[in-house]
C-alpha cells in the first residue's frame, strides 16, 4: 500500500488564527498556489442557451453539458476539447451518462432518448414519460427516471426491458440521487420528505420528514452511504445519518435557496445557492463548524443549476444560467485510481473499454438484490446459543397453540343437509360458468314454448297452423279415437 499509493490528498490550511481559507479566491490561487496543469482547468464559458447542467462519467474524463434550451455539448475534459454538440430542438431537463461516455441519457419534453457520443439517436423509451431527473444505476446497468406523474421507472439498458415501474403518489419529482454503497434510489417530493425506492418493492423502503413545510430541492449522499445531505426551499442544508434516520445538524444558506449539493470522494461537501457556491470542509459532514472551508461567487450569472464534483481530480463544474464555470477545490479528490473498476479508468484505450463492457455486463446484478443492507444478501445469520435457544422456544408454543386449537364444529343440519355432497351442490350453485349459462338459456325456451302451448289451447288462433290442423282433427275424431292425439 505505501509503495502503491504515492500520491495524498491536500487541503488548505491557515497560517494563523486570524487567517481563513475562504476569503482566498480562484483567480489568486491560480496566479501564486497551483501548478500549469491545474491552473488551466480554472476557466468560464459563456453559452446562450442555459440555465446548463453538467455531469461527469465514473472515469472523469468527459463531461455532458446541457442546456435546457436543447443544446448537447459532449466534453473531454483531460485535454479541454470538445468531443460532440448538437441541439435536439426540444426542452432539455436532465442528462446523464451510462455505463461509459459512448451512451447518454437525456431527459426531453415528453420522453427519454439515449444518444451516442456522435450524437446520433439510438432509442427512444416511450414509457419513460415527462421525465425531469435521470440517474443510472452501474452495477446493475439500470436507467432511473422520474417526472411530472410521480411514476419511478427502472429501465435494464443491457436487455431493453421496463423491470419496474412504482408510483410515487406524491406528485411530480424533480430530485433523484442513487445511495452509491447499496444502490438505493432517494427521491426529494415537493412535500419536504424523502423516500428510498428499490426495484423489487412496490412501497418506498422508508420514509423522513426532512424539511417541514418546505420543498425538497436539491440532495447528495456520500460514498459511504451513511451520510445524506438535504437541501430545501426553507433555506436549510440538513445533514442526516442514514443508520439511524437522523438529523446531526443543520446550516443556513442566507445567499437563497440550495439548488444543487453535491459531495466528493474526500466528504468535501459543495453547496450551489443563488449566484454563489460554498464548499465545507469532511469536518463538517459529522460535527457543525462555524466557518466553510472555500467559497466561490458567479456575479450576474443567475441561480446555480448544477454543482459536481469531478471524480479523481480537484476540481468542480458549476452549471448556471449563462454557462459553465470550472473551479478547483484543493483536497476534494481522490488522488489514487483504482483500475481494477469497471470504466474508471480515464486512460483506457477502445480495446480496454471494449473489454471493461463485457466484465461488467457478466458481472451484473440482479435488481432484487437492491436492499437497504447490502450485507445481507449472501451472509450468515449470526446468533447466540440463548438466542437460539429463544427462537426454538417461540417455534414450540407456537406449534402447541396450534395443536391445542379445536376445530370448529358445524352446526348439524337435518334431513340430509349436513352431507358433504349437499354441502358441494349448494357451493356450485353460486358459480357461473358457460355451462350455467347454456342451461339457463335452454330452460327460458322450454317456458317460452310451454306458454305458447298453453296459450293456443286457449286460443287455436295463435298457434302455427301444423299445430292448428291437428287441433281441428281432435275436435272432429270420434270419441273412441280421440285418445291417439
Amino acid at each position: 500500500q505505501l509503495v502503491l499509493n504515492t500520491e495524498e490528498e491536500g487541503f488548505l490550511e491557515a497560517e494563523h488564527e486570524m487567517e481563513r481559507t475562504t476569503g482566498l479566491s480562484q483567480v489568486e490561487l491560480k496566479r501564486k498556489y497551483l501548478d500549469e496543469n491545474t491552473a488551466r482547468h480554472i476557466y468560464d464559458l459563456q453559452l446562450p442557451c442555459g440555465p446548463y447542467g453538467c455531469k461527469y462519467d465514473r472515469s472523469g474524463r468527459y463531461s455532458i453539458l446541457y442546456g435546457q434550451r436543447g443544446h448537447l455539448a459532449l466534453m473531454d475534459s483531460h485535454h479541454l476539447s470538445l468531443h460532440t454538440e448538437f441541439h435536439v430542438q426540444e426542452r432539455v431537463r436532465d442528462a446523464c451518462f451510462l455505463h461509459n461516455f459512448s451512451m447518454v441519457a437525456v431527459a426531453q419534453t415528453n420522453h427519454v432518448y439515449i444518444y451516442d457520443d456522435a450524437g446520433t439517436e439510438i432509442h427512444k423509451l416511450n414509457d419513460h414519460q415527462d421525465p425531469m431527473a435521470l440517474d443510472f444505476l452501474p452495477y446493475h446497468w439500470l436507467l432511473t427516471s422520474v417526472g411530472r406523474t410521480g411514476h419511478l421507472k427502472y429501465q435494464d439498458t443491457s436487455t431493453g426491458e421496463l423491470v419496474s415501474h412504482h408510483a410515487t403518489k406524491l406528485g411530480p419529482c424533480r430530485v433523484l440521487r442513487q445511495n452509491p454503497s447499496n444502490a438505493v434510489v432517494h427521491l426529494g417530493h415537493a412535500n419536504g420528505t424523502v423516500t428510498l425506492w428499490s426495484p423489487s418493492s412496490s412501497q418506498y423502503l422508508a420514509k423522513l420528514l426532512c424539511h417541514k413545510g418546505a420543498p425538497i430541492t436539491s440532495m447528495a449522499i456520500d460514498l459511504t452511504g451513511h451520510t445524506m445531505v438535504t437541501g430545501g426551499a426553507d433555506r436549510q442544508v440538513k445533514i442526516w445519518d442514514l443508520r439511524k434516520f437522523q438529523c446531526t445538524h443543520s446550516y443556513f444558506c442566507p445567499a437563497g435557496t440550495p439548488s444543487s449539493l453535491d459531495i466528493s470522494q474526500r466528504r468535501v461537501l459543495g453547496i450551489g445557492h443563488a449566484s454563489h457556491t460554498t464548499f465545507w470542509s469532511p469536518e463538517a459532514l459529522t460535527t457543525k463548524c462555524k466557518d466553510p472551508y472555500m467559497h466561490h461567487a458567479i456575479p450576474a450569472c443567475g441561480p446555480v443549476e448544477t454543482l459536481r464534483f469531478r471524480p479523481f481530480e480537484d476540481i468542480v463544474a458549476v452549471g448556471h444560467a449563462k454557462g459553465m464555470s470550472s473551479i478547483v477545490i484543493p483536497g476534494s479528490g481522490e488522488p489514487n485510481l483504482d483500475t481494477t473498476e469497471y470504466n474508471l479508468n480515464p486512460n483506457q484505450d477502445k480495446r480496454q473499454r471494449r473489454e471493461a463492457e463485457v466484465r461488467a455486463l457478466l458481472d451484473k446484478l440482479d435488481p432484487n438484490m437492491i436492499t437497504l443492507d447490502p450485507n445481507e444478501i449472501g451472509g450468515m445469520e449470526e446468533s447466540t446459543p440463548a438466542v437460539r435457544n429463544e427462537r426454538l422456544k417461540d417455534l414450540q408454543e407456537e406449534a402447541d397453540a396450534r395443536n391445542s386449537r379445536k376445530p370448529k364444529r358445524e352446526k348439524t343440519k337435518k334431513r340430509g343437509r349436513s352431507k358433504i355432497q349437499t354441502k358441494l351442490r349448494r357451493k356450485q350453485r353460486n358459480i357461473v360458468d358457460e355451462q350455467v349459462l347454456k342451461l339457463r338459456e335452454a330452460r327460458e325456451r322450454e317456458k317460452e314454448e310451454n306458454a305458447a302451448v298453453v296459450k293456443g289451447a286457449k286460443d287455436p288462433s295463435a298457434l302455427p297452423h301444423s299445430e292448428q290442423q291437428l287441433s281441428g282433427a281432435k275436435e272432429t275424431a270420434p270419441a273412441a279415437l280421440k285418445r291417439f292425439f
